[in-house]
């Protein structure tokens, strides 16, 4: 008797789309570790510096015809990266990178409040639900007991930044279709990056001694933001938006994860938290399909240096 069976759990196009997530979860730690080496403003810099000059030397031909509306475009998207990013980054040099990017995970429910504030897109039901338990999951990561919440400035910064990387989204909805997503990203990792080297001197910062931790971190990270760029552009076109998200959804569960083995440990009740908020980003996500289009954090991983 012969019969042929095929189990494949994951498609080829999914697989590529996991070990992006699985990546960027790791990009936390890598953070954490390189900021012990060098000021989180001149890492940015270095990081989307690299990131600029590899995507502009890949689309150089399309380059010739960038605009005047996709220069601000880029810049404005720039900016947002430049902030969200950067006071990730700072976050990152007092606070633990399990924590870091279950906080970070927060800005999922902040894109569809903001497109409420800024262009009047009423939330649905299940966003409510999803800020709801991401809120919840907040409180839970604090860890309150008998001392009360335990915030302190890293988890502030990190709370902070969030609202940028939401806005980021909603500006790349924006343009979308108006410009040329291909120059636009190019312009703004450069802006992202020149903006970080600005910061340096306006934060107190020092140029760091060298060392190859934060060389090869940030230009690592900078080399596989394009790379793995490309490789999700492929991926996308044949995994389902829903797919893609509940695949997204996992990034800080690895970041968690890879945390756990370099040490990280979180309390039970933060624990909790943190699958809250992932709970949250999910449900505020993963929505009835509508007539319109609706910007989503999926659709910032087409255009963002991540």
């Amino acid at each position: 008797m012969h019969s042929e069976f095929r189990w494949r759990v994951f498609s080829r196009q999914e697989a590529v789309l996991v070990l992006a997530t699985v990546v960027w979860g790791a990009t936390f730690l890598i953070i954490h570790i390189a900021v012990q080496y060098s000021g989180p403003w001149f890492f940015v810099g270095m990081r989307f510096i690299t990131a600029g000059l590899i995507s502009a030397l890949l689309f150089v031909r399309i380059l010739k015809g960038l605009t005047l509306r996709e220069i601000w475009a880029g810049v404005a998207i720039g900016v947002m990266i430049f902030l969200g990013y950067g006071l990730q980054t700072a976050g990152l040099q007092t606070l633990n990178s399990s924590t870091s990017a279950f906080i970070s995970a927060l800005y999922v429910p902040l894109v569809p409040l903001l497109q409420w504030v800024v262009f009047r897109k009423r939330p649905g039901m299940l966003t409510w639900v999803g800020v709801t338990l991401a809120f919840i999951g907040l409180i839970l990561l604090a860890d309150p007991g008998s001392v009360g919440f335990t915030f302190g400035t890293g988890e502030i910064v990190t709370i902070a930044s969030t609202v940028p990387i939401a806005l980021e989204i909603i500006l790349i909805g924006w343009f979308a279709g108006k410009v040329h997503l291909g120059r636009v990203t190019v312009v703004q990792l450069l802006v992202a990056g020149f903006l970080g080297f600005l910061a340096v001197p306006l934060a107190g910062e020092q140029v760091p001694e060298f060392s190859w931790v934060w060389v090869i971190a940030s230009v690592g990270l900078g080399l596989a933001s394009c790379m793995i760029q490309l490789a999700m552009n492929w991926a996308q076109k044949s995994v389902s938006p829903t797919k893609a998200t509940i695949i997204y959804a996992g990034e800080p569960v690895w970041a968690a994860l890879i945390g756990r083995i370099a040490g990280d440990r979180l309390p039970p009740v933060a624990i909790v938290g943190a699958m809250l908020i992932v709970a949250g980003s999910l449900a505020s996500e993963l929505r009835p399909r509508r007539r319109r289009k609706t910007v989503t954090s999926t659709d910032v991983l087409e255009n963002a240096g991540h």
